[in-house]
């Protein structure tokens, strides 16, 4: 298994870890997590570049951010994250676009996002709003040669895959966290990598436990890859069985404690190595 490590990290914005912890723990991928909007400019972008090839690191994917977005409950995550709150829904659609060009001065050919919590009922007026988004979307990527890959977690597999066929763009695939689909109580991450397998282009090496309260509604627990109910190795062994070539991005979200983070994010580099090795 060749697949290279990487980490989430950031230049400014605070999530993920700093550039020169990626370097540190020998890491030379990253996901980026969107730089600031002041940040964006043709002079950041060449400064970025440089310091990204001093260190000898590559971005796979720039992940979205938008200002307003909240995690802090489910509840709250449904309300403000991705692009299905209507009130915001053009506007970031128009700061996607901007944060994609961004990207691609960068020569970066990944965007990654969260959608947010996709109707179910697909004849609703919010769902094909967020279809006709995506849609937009994916076709201003497309001129960038760019891809969109959506993160997995608020949706289940079936109904992240059904979203995709109705976008219908040949640059829409995947991002593929299995530690969400259990923090959020929608399902068997395993079982669900098998059955989106064909779409997935970037994945997280993350790790949780379910809640002790109500599935859906109360949050899992984020914890350090290897010590949750993902199942490190199965989980490798099944990207390794979909023919999955891309980067084992860790992603630990726990930014305000930077010294446990980089140890932790560290355990699991050697953990992902000894895995690979088993693994062949």
């Amino acid at each position: 298994m060749n697949n290279p490590i990487g980490v989430f990290a950031s230049i400014d914005a605070g999530l993920g870890v700093r550039l020169e912890v990626a370097h540190e723990l020998g890491i030379k991928t990253i996901q980026l997590h969107t730089p600031a909007k002041q940040s964006r400019t043709d002079a950041n972008a060449q400064a970025f570049s440089k310091k990204l090839n001093n260190l000898g690191i590559t971005v796979t994917t720039v992940f979205l951010g938008f200002e307003g977005e909240t995690y802090e409950t489910i509840a709250r995550t449904a309300e403000t994250v991705g692009f299905i709150p209507p009130a915001t829904r053009q506007a970031r659609l128009t700061e996607s676009c901007d944060i994609a060009d961004f990207a691609a001065k960068l020569g970066v050919s990944a965007i990654g996002s969260h959608i947010g919590f996709v109707p179910h009922d697909q004849n609703s007026a919010d769902y094909k709003a967020a279809v006709k988004t995506i849609q937009d979307l994916t076709a201003h990527l497309k001129k960038n040669g760019q891809s969109l890959h959506l993160e997995t977690g608020q949706e289940s597999a079936d109904s992240l895959l059904a979203f995709i066929m109705n976008v219908g763009a040949d640059n829409l695939f995947i991002n593929f966290d299995p530690a969400n689909l259990i923090l959020y109580g929608i399902g068997d991450p395993i079982g669900a990598l098998k059955s989106v397998g064909q779409f997935v282009r970037g994945v997280h090496c993350k790790d949780a436990t379910a809640t002790t309260g109500k599935p859906g509604v109360d949050w899992g627990c984020e914890v350090p890859f290897g010590q949750g109910q993902v199942d490190a190795e199965k989980f490798l062994r099944t990207l390794f069985e979909i023919g999955y070539t891309g980067a084992l991005t860790i992603e630990r979200e726990i930014p305000a404690e930077p010294e446990r983070q980089k140890a932790e994010i560290g355990q699991a580099v050697e953990l992902i190595e000894e895995l690979k090795a088993k693994i062949g």
